[in-house]
């Protein structure tokens, strides 16, 4: 059970409700992530609008979707990573190709210089070197690439410990996580 409780999306305030309608028009449902964060208009705003942004970025969805499946399993967020398992899939992501995200592996090695980046961002805290950006360079992304690939995770590591810390009931079909 949730620490905090989901606000229902049919009895809550006007500014809630414009932003909850957009996120059930997108997923045929409200997910509980979003019920809860909405507790903050300012919060709930704040997530839902960089979802929009970086969906219209340069990074494409899948790789997005692999990123979030890596820093979820990295940060133990069972709600986010049975989340992009599944909007993955939705994205052209096999089965095999969340389940190698998950370890920050993938068959494709522009993929795989995403997600380890990404998994390095987040073991780091951050501190990644010059040769780090180089080895993404080499491997095809640019400079707008390289920061939306820091922005996704950004988004990310926000939506784990909204997870993590508010214990939010799962809605999506459960993914194991790797040891």
């Amino acid at each position: 059970m949730s620490h905090l409780h989901l606000i229902d999306t049919q009895s809550t305030t006007a500014n809630r409700q414009a932003v909850l309608s957009q996120i059930h028009a997108a997923f045929g449902a409200t997910p509980n992530m979003f019920r809860v964060v909405a507790h903050s208009p300012a919060a709930l705003k704040s997530m839902w609008g960089s979802f929009a942004a970086l969906g219209a970025g340069v990074i494409a969805p899948k790789l997005g979707e692999q990123i979030a499946v890596a820093v979820a399993n990295r940060n133990r967020c069972e709600y986010c990573l049975a989340a992009h398992t599944a909007l993955g899939k939705n994205a052209g992501a096999t089965a095999d190709e969340m389940r190698a995200a998950q370890a920050g592996e993938a068959g494709d090695p522009q993929t795989s210089a995403a997600l380890q980046f990404a998994l390095k961002l987040v073991g780091n805290r951050g501190q990644v070197s010059a040769d780090d950006i180089a080895r993404l360079r080499e491997h095809g992304f640019n400079d707008e690439h390289i920061v939306e690939i820091l922005a996704h995770v950004a988004l990310n590591l926000f939506t784990n410990y909204v997870n993590v810390a508010f214990d939010v009931p799962v809605d999506f079909p459960e993914v194991a996580l790797l040891a």
